[in-house]
């Protein structure tokens, strides 16, 4: 079962990318564009959602005719029929998709940032970004399956994208796949070293290749880049409790739930911590919580507390 995080780099297109779209795009639209981007940074969503609307509204014209290519620009059918075409003015309309499906991701709307996701990459066929931001749907979505196949595109298309590989080898990593996660994320971190993400990732690959020295290095550059990535902290602290650093375990779990107090595995994986400590009272109420976070944990809950008292009856027996 999985005991982590995998979370997905996202991006965002900022700016329209072109002069083409700057010199057929109405000054409206722009506008409109850029604030949206603005909503979304403060976390308006929904505000962004209606600029971005009001924005492709502005930028395309909607055509009810059956024929693809009739008129000016790049016609494609908005389902599986043609039974109604948008002629696209520009590529902006293409970016505004992008940023409007990105957003709907963020409301946690998988299908309607899909969606977006699909209109843009119909105007845009090499625009990298759109397959990145719709594998993250994709996933979200569960299936990993079209989140793999978009990353593989989005890679083909732009060979220097690490968020691509960072996000391929977050698949990998959930799948087990260590060997194949940790070529893509070694990529990613020689196209950027400087993404906390990618070496938190990569910590947990090594995490489970065993190889903890190499994953307390990684969560530590990932602290180091990324101060409040509670998942780091958590997976560091695995790894000291794999080592015996009980304590030290402890102070990181502790940071992890400071940080996000709804991670289920950093309130289980504490409680072991206790319950090696004999502090079995302050245990209980860990797992509690754990179970109240993710009930699916409970399984595994009596042969790890089983396994922690017997290392902790090892200890005492060795120290006598």
């Amino acid at each position: 079962m999985r005991r982590y995080a995998i979370l997905f780099a996202l991006i965002s297109l900022w700016l329209p990318v072109t002069t083409f779209a700057q010199t057929q795009t109405p000054e409206a639209a722009l506008n409109l564009f850029q604030n949206a981007v603005k909503k979304t940074k403060n976390g308006d969503l929904d505000g962004a959602i209606e600029d971005y609307t009001r924005a492709i509204n502005l930028s395309s014209r909607f055509d009810t005719r059956k024929s693809a290519g009739s008129g000016s620009g790049n016609s494609f059918a908005s389902g599986d029929t043609a039974t109604e075409e948008i002629t696209v003015v520009d590529p902006f309309t293409a970016n505004a998709y992008t940023n409007r499906g990105l957003a709907r991701y963020r409301k946690g709307d998988y299908p309607g940032a899909i969606e977006d996701f699909d209109q843009a990459v119909r105007i845009r066929p090499g625009l990298a970004v759109a397959y990145l931001n719709r594998a993250a749907a994709f996933r979200a979505s569960g299936d990993p399956v079209a989140a793999m196949k978009d990353l593989d595109r989005a890679i083909s298309i732009d060979k220097d994208l690490s968020q691509a590989y960072n996000n391929r080898g977050s698949l990998y990593l959930d799948a087990h796949n260590y060997e194949a996660a940790l070529s893509d994320l070694n990529h990613a971190i020689k196209i950027n070293e400087h993404s906390g993400e990618t070496f938190y990732h990569r910590g947990y690959v090594y995490l489970g290749l065993k190889n903890f020295n190499a994953a307390i290095a990684d969560f530590d550059h990932a602290i180091k880049l990324a101060p409040q990535t509670a998942w780091a902290y958590h997976g560091r602290g695995t790894a000291w409790m794999f080592k015996g650093e009980v304590l030290k375990a402890m102070d990181d779990f502790n940071h992890a739930i400071e940080l996000d107090p709804k991670i289920a595995w950093a309130y289980f994986n504490r409680g072991l911590v206790k319950v090696f400590l004999g502090e079995e009272g302050e245990a209980q109420k860990d797992f509690d919580e754990a179970l109240r976070l993710k009930p699916e944990l409970k399984p595994e809950l009596a042969p790890r507390v089983d396994l922690a008292r017997a290392l902790r009856r090892i200890g005492k027996s060795e120290e006598e």
